[in-house]
């Protein structure tokens, strides 16, 4: 089935945080990628102001300090635009339970509904479609499937970045499940 994407659509997102606890840490960065069933794309990508100090060790990993998310908007701000994206989408995420918890969480606690459409973990369907690969971080994926050709490598492991990285190891498993 070389059209996968009519099994959709399909959001894939990343989120960027101050740290690993859904419930002691924040949202720094939403970005995602949406295939219509048509296969047509579009993107959302925002910083997010966590209302909290992010550690430095955390702006190591990810580059998000505390200057760049000054004047960007509080979760609840970037959550409605996100929410409108991801509408009538089937959510997709690598590694979800961290990313899905996350956005659980900040839902719940900004007073907004949470997502009640369940999400999928691109991890599981890539094992399925390319079995026996050493690791399937983002980072390995990139060079054993050859992933981000033609992706801005100036901000890598940013929400954006990983959501476009996702959405290629994605379709490729899609691509190749939907044609076994």
């Amino acid at each position: 089935m070389a059209g996968w994407h009519k099994l959709g659509p399909f959001t894939v997102f990343d989120l960027e945080t101050t740290g690993m606890s859904a419930v002691r840490d924040r949202i720094v960065e939403i970005g995602a990628v949406r295939v219509e069933t048509d296969g047509t794309l579009s993107r959302y990508e925002t910083l997010v102001n966590p209302g909290v100090p992010i550690p430095w060790q955390v702006t190591k990993v990810h580059g998000i300090d505390d200057e760049m998310v000054a004047d960007a908007p509080k979760f609840k701000d970037a959550a409605y635009p996100f929410l409108d994206f991801i509408r009538g989408s089937k959510l997709v995420a690598h590694n979800a339970r961290f990313d899905f918890s996350f956005l659980q969480e900040s839902l719940a606690r900004t007073a907004l509904p949470i997502w009640k459409y369940g999400i999928y973990d691109s991890i599981i369907l890539i094992r399925r479609a390319y079995p026996g690969l050493s690791s399937y971080s983002l980072q390995s994926l990139r060079q054993s499937l050859g992933l981000g050709q033609e992706i801005d490598e100036s901000r890598p492991h940013r929400a954006g970045y990983d959501a476009e990285l996702t959405m290629e190891a994605f379709a490729m498993a899609m691509r190749r499940l939907y044609s076994m």
